[in-house]
């Protein structure tokens, strides 16, 4: 049992021996390993904060084009995402209704004509016989009036052809604005029906965001300022300008419309963006971004103490803005970090300024 216990004390007396001499040895090679690296301390600093709408980005213009006869459309002569110009022809509606309209209006102003014709000569006729007293002026006062009502049907009837006429010129659709087609809703041989879209166009160029906004939002709002919007696919924030607020609330949200022009090139339409509306500021922590590295998979920073030793230290990360990366957790004000050069470092380093 003597024996034992002495194997025992041995043992472990080499073993804390060993360790000792280990840490010795990372000490003296951290000792003599140094990095040369930039340091900046920890400050506070005023953050703005933002209210985060969901928006939408839509072309400035959009058209649903329609038909305003009814009638199978006898050819579409545009794709999607084809580009027209104004008055260029979209599509062709069978006018075989509207041509009967206008063909029973031209008969109904031949027979007016006709009708007009003889009133007239009626008339002439018994202003002659009144002069000579052969008729009587009473009888005379009645064909002036058959020629006047004679000459008001005639007028209508022209009137019903000129409607039945212009109704004919909508057979032919027209594209009222120059962009691109981004939808086709109908196909040869559908029916096209007043007021049913038959194919959806964009106006090329800038685009613009819409999103609803609450009342407490609408308060900070002016036209023409300036709001920060991050739309997917697109690498950091971008500048709009807000451009139209709608004057009155959706009665069922509660909320209000607001529209911001976008300078952007080369974005899509229907395409998902945050509009980051400015509320006030807070204070807040902050360190250059390059100051966080990744060990292990753990986010944090390399603080240096006043021997100029760095140590990795996890840090909880926030908001990111202008470079500069906002810490949550994990530092104090006045703590010195290193901001370049820290991918090179690691425990125990001394870093030389």
């Amino acid at each position: 049992m003597l024996v034992s216990r002495t194997t025992l004390l041995l043992t472990a007396t080499l073993l804390l021996a060993g360790c000792g001499a280990e840490d010795k040895t990372e000490t003296a090679a951290g000792e003599a390993r140094s990095v040369q690296a930039r340091v900046e301390a920890v400050t506070v600093a005023e953050l703005p904060t933002h209210h985060a709408a969901p928006a939408t980005v839509v072309a400035r213009e959009r058209v649903e084009v329609a038909s305003r006869l009814m009638g199978y459309i006898r050819e579409i002569n545009v794709a999607e995402g084809a580009a027209v110009k104004a008055g260029q022809r979209l599509f062709t509606v069978d006018p075989l209704d509207v041509e009967g309209q206008v063909a029973q209006a031209r008969l109904a102003v031949e027979l007016a004509e006709d009708a007009w014709r003889d009133a007239v000569a009626d008339y002439e006729r018994h202003a002659n016989l009144l002069k000579e007293e052969v008729v009587t002026r009473q009888q005379y006062e009645k064909m002036k009036l058959n020629r006047d009502l004679a000459a008001t049907r005639l007028a209508q009837a022209r009137a019903q052809l000129a409607t039945a006429g212009g109704q004919l010129r909508y057979a032919t659709v027209t594209a009222p604005i120059s962009g691109v087609v981004t939808r086709k809703l109908a196909d040869r041989g559908d029916l096209a029906t007043p007021g049913q879209p038959v194919v959806v166009l964009e106006s090329a160029g800038p685009m613009q965001v819409e999103t609803q906004v609450p009342e407490a939002i609408l308060a900070r709002l002016k036209v023409g300022q300036a709001v920060p919007v991050e739309i997917d696919g697109v690498i950091g924030p971008v500048e709009a300008r807000v451009a139209r607020i709608a004057p009155a609330a959706d009665p069922v949200s509660r909320t209000f419309l607001v529209k911001l022009d976008l300078a952007q090139p080369g974005l899509r339409s229907g395409s998902f963006a945050r509009v980051l509306f400015p509320l006030a500021s807070r204070q807040a922590l902050t360190v250059p971004a390059a100051a966080l590295v990744q060990r292990a998979g753990i986010e944090g920073v390399f603080v240096v103490d006043q021997a100029g030793i760095a140590q990795f230290r996890m840090v909880r990360s926030g908001e990111r803005q202008n470079g500069r990366v906002e810490i949550q957790a994990g530092l104090a004000a006045g703590e010195r970090i290193v901001v370049e050069g820290a991918e090179r470092l690691a425990n125990g380093y001394k870093v030389t300024g």
